[in-house]
């Protein structure tokens, strides 16, 4: 029972939180300021369509309950939006307070919202925030929406625990997604160019439906932190890359890190002609492939940078099963980055 209090106690004291009333006027004002910081991984997360803003306004106006929008408090006193994006960009696309105000560009859109599909204020439709009646305005603009904050003292492995927990609505963040927002610094940019990068996506070949969720950024960051962090892995992938992310975020040294990465595609690209393949498949096996980069990146580092694979080298057997199943236990991690090394050496396959 002491171990039950003592953990819940340790754990608690990590989280510190402020509940907030903020007017709509408020929270439009300091997205326009840009007090409240909705990073990239957001900005093209939001997909509500006119008819969904719709309702929230009908509810916002009607004084009906909106759900609690949660933010990251910076240091330097701006908020980072957690939960809650939807809601405040469809309040930042609505309101046009004055003829010449644009507002709503800053969320991506060539237009103010007009209000479609309300039913109990069905004589709104096809209004804007400027055709409202003056005291509607007034009103809708004074009304309150809860905000719960997080604080400055809380650490990034609870904002990214709260990110995570929170993330259930219906578009949802991938782990590296709301990892690019809770450790943002030199790493995360670093791994947002390194992503984009034709050479590397020539041998990685990924689903089309991950390509832009971060899936190549955190292959990335795995080569860097399976490289660099390794003795710290016990298995829990996500625990671990945030542990190595928590560490260098904001010391990454971003030119070391392009020197080795374009080294290792350069060098992995004379060897390896398109995407890294296996027998069956049409996109990359990132297990596969992680255990072969880190397994370049160590060799490069040491000065073995001449690699002289035999044909067939990646249908060696033992490659392919420290890549297949209980690929996240630490000897399989080591198994494939080593017979990597090996085949890269010009160690003869196993076929």
């Amino acid at each position: 029972m002491s171990e039950m209090y003592a953990q819940y106690d340790k754990q608690r004291r990590k989280v510190d939180v402020d509940n907030l009333d903020v007017t709509v006027r408020e929270l439009v004002r300091m997205v326009n300021s840009n007090e409240i910081d909705r990073a990239a991984e957001y900005q093209r997360k939001f997909r509500w369509g006119e008819d969904r803003e719709s309702r929230l306004i009908e509810s916002i106006i009607l004084g009906l309950p909106v759900p609690t929008i949660f933010v990251a408090t910076n240091k330097d006193g701006t908020w980072e939006l957690v939960d809650g994006l939807q809601r405040v960009s469809s309040l930042v696309h609505f309101v046009t307070e004055m003829p010449h105000d644009e507002g709503y560009k800053s969320v991506g859109k060539v237009e103010p919202l007009t209000l479609c599909g309300l039913e109990q204020l069905d004589s709104f439709n096809g209004k804007t925030y400027a055709d409202l009646p003056e005291t509607i305005r007034l009103q809708f603009m004074k009304r309150s929406l809860r905000v719960t904050a997080i604080s400055d003292k809380s650490d990034r492995q609870v904002r990214f625990d709260t990110f995570q927990r929170l993330n259930t609505g219906g578009i949802v963040l991938t782990s590296q997604e709301i990892r690019a927002c809770v450790y943002r610094g030199p790493l995360i940019d670093f791994l947002e160019a390194a992503a984009a990068d034709v050479q590397l996506r020539t041998l990685i070949k990924l689903q089309s439906g991950r390509q832009d969720d971060g899936t190549l950024e955190e292959f990335v960051l795995k080569m860097f932190a399976y490289k660099n962090y390794r003795s710290n892995f016990d298995g829990a992938v996500t625990a671990f890359l945030n542990s190595y992310s928590e560490q260098v975020a904001t010391n990454f040294d971003a030119l070391a890190g392009a020197r080795l990465l374009r080294k290792v595609v350069l060098s992995l690209g004379k060897v390896i002609s398109g995407p890294i393949l296996k027998k069956g498949y049409s996109v990359t096996p990132l297990n596969l492939a992680e255990g072969i980069f880190v397994g370049a990146a160590e060799l490069i580092s040491s000065r073995k940078s001449q690699f002289k694979p035999a044909k067939n080298w990646l249908a060696d057997k033992d490659l392919l099963k420290y890549s297949t199943k209980g690929t996240n236990t630490r000897s399989y991690l080591e198994g494939r980055i080593a017979r990597s090394k090996e085949l890269l050496q010009g160690a003869k396959p196993k076929v």
